[in-house]
């Protein structure tokens, strides 16, 4: 009697680790992170993002290895981020990649211009609402020369993202919904379409509470509303 008991006692441990390393296995691969090791779409669309940028040569394989590794770590350092090699939810975001962590599903190149004109809108409500419709289109236009400035992310996810860039990210108000008929949509598909007011401005600030001193070293070359936009 005693030796059956031994033996369910040995099968309910082995019954106990076994759920409990699928548990790990579980919450390691919902997490919204990549780590070397890690294979997949998920990878593969990281590593392209990360060699369009000039942060990876290797293969785009979809191979989590050292050579991604090294990219990751430099990307994170040059950005300064916590460079640990572990592509992060922050990480991922600066990267472009904020549709990889929201839905799961992972395709850099599938992204539309009406996500980005869902994103565009948040970051100007967050930036400018309240400000004359010019001046709402102004900051849009503002994160969209950035997108196209090899000094900053190329992506629109990339550019608002960027750790310290934009109040609206910081403070939450990136995650206000938009209502459809708010002026900043039309301000963001005005931006998106091509309209500027700065005329390739990179910048922009509130001249009656900016406390950088280097923001004051920009050249103005428009106003309107509360902001100064400059190169």
């Amino acid at each position: 009697m005693r030796k059956y008991k031994i033996i369910a006692l040995f099968l309910l441990i082995v019954f106990s680790l076994t759920i409990a390393d699928e548990g790990k296995m579980y919450l390691t691969s919902s997490a919204p992170s990549l780590k070397i090791g890690d294979n997949g779409d998920k990878v593969k669309d990281m590593q392209q993002e990360l060699k369009n940028w000039g942060y990876f040569d290797g293969q785009v394989d979809g191979r989590f290895g050292y050579d991604t590794l090294r990219s990751v770590l430099n990307y994170q350092r040059q950005y300064g981020l916590k460079a640990n090699g572990v592509a992060d939810r922050t990480t991922l975001l600066t990267m472009g990649l904020a549709e990889l962590i929201e839905s799961g599903t992972v395709n850099a190149a599938s992204k539309s211009n009406i996500s980005n004109e869902q994103l565009l809108a948040r970051a100007i409500n967050g930036e400018a609402r309240g400000e004359p419709f010019e001046g709402q289109v102004a900051v849009g236009a503002v994160i969209l020369n950035r997108v196209n400035n090899s000094k900053f992310p190329k992506t629109v996810a990339g550019v608002i993202y960027q750790p310290g860039a934009f109040t609206a990210v910081s403070d939450g108000q990136i995650n206000v919904p938009i209502n459809p008929k708010s002026t900043v949509v039309k301000a963001a598909r005005d931006a998106l379409a091509g309209w500027d007011p700065t005329d390739g401005c990179l910048y922009y600030w509130n001249p009656a509470t900016a406390t950088s001193k280097w923001i004051w070293s920009r050249k103005v070359r428009y106003k309107v509303g509360k902001h100064w936009f400059g190169i």
